[in-house]
């Protein structure tokens, strides 16, 4: 009987008003059975020592009735109580875990919430680390204002242009993740690249006019086989390519080889600027 009020006064149960008139009216029957049951036991024992003012069908009627009165009544305004309290605390425990797990700026998920995501993502979604390009130029020119009046922005961008299925999040700073599930590789890809130009055509409004910014993004594909931290790893590595190859860009982790030879088939080792420095340096690293 413990377990089963234990199980009935679950506070995860009590989000909803309508669960509070379902647990009064559970613990009412409840009462009433119990009430019924002791009554049971102890009139034959009565009974027995001859201590019943009435004749035994004529107690029992009376105990019914007063049971449903009196233990029916009590109990289910008792439970009425109990429980609106407990719906409360459901409420502020629904809140609280949300806030915990929401980015205060952004309002999309935090961190911890997206790593969480990520660890129970299906196998064949794609992993995306987006980066705001020149974020702190932005920062730096503009004010901080600015740089939070992008961030939201950018989280409303996305939230527009994702799908319910998707996961959105704010990693920190001015990166964010996203998991994306449906079609092929190449079809998420491609998703990213409109995404992508998307942004890049988009003025955002600040204190004083608007700012057009670009993103650069790093894809990383699920598996069987790959564990998410060594999707996150993949992921960052083909954002760093997409950050030194210019910006503006999305690179799939499979790209970034092809993408450094090609590269440097354009470019003069006497000749090579900064950016091909460390491409080569990079592409040593792999």
């Amino acid at each position: 009987m413990k377990q089963w009020i234990s199980l009935q006064t679950e506070v995860g149960n009590f989000q909803h008003r309508r669960a509070i008139y379902i647990f009064a009216l559970k613990m009412s029957f409840t009462a009433v059975i119990m009430s019924l049951a002791i009554m049971i036991v102890m009139l034959p024992v009565l009974q027995w020592f001859d201590l019943l003012p009435l004749p035994i069908l004529e107690v029992m009627r009376f105990g019914v009735l007063l049971a449903w009165i009196v233990g029916g009544t009590v109990s289910g305004a008792l439970a009425i109580l109990a429980g609106s309290s407990m719906h409360k605390l459901a409420v502020s425990r629904a809140e609280f875990e949300r806030l915990s797990r929401t980015d205060g700026l952004s309002g999309l998920l935090n961190r911890r919430a997206f790593t969480e995501a990520l660890n129970e993502a299906d196998h064949g979604a794609s992993l995306v680390i987006f980066d705001v390009d020149r974020f702190k130029t932005i920062n730096d020119r503009f004010g901080h204002a600015s740089g939070d009046a992008v961030i939201i922005a950018v989280a409303q961008l996305f939230r527009d242009v994702f799908a319910d299925n998707d996961v959105i999040g704010r990693l920190g700073g001015e990166e964010f993740g996203a998991i994306i599930h449906g079609g092929e590789t190449a079809d998420r890809i491609s998703r990213i690249e409109e995404i992508k130009d998307q942004i890049a055509n988009h003025a955002i409004a600040i204190d004083g006019g608007s700012v057009k910014i670009t993103i650069s993004a790093g894809i990383a594909d699920m598996s069987r086989e790959r564990k998410a931290e060594g999707v996150y790893a993949a992921a960052d590595k083909a954002l760093y390519l997409a950050k030194t190859l210019g910006r503006n860009r999305v690179v799939h982790e499979r790209e970034r080889l092809s993408q450094i030879w090609r590269r440097c088939a354009v470019e003069q080792d006497e000749e090579a600027p900064a950016e091909f420095m460390e491409l080569q340096r990079y592409a040593l690293r792999m």
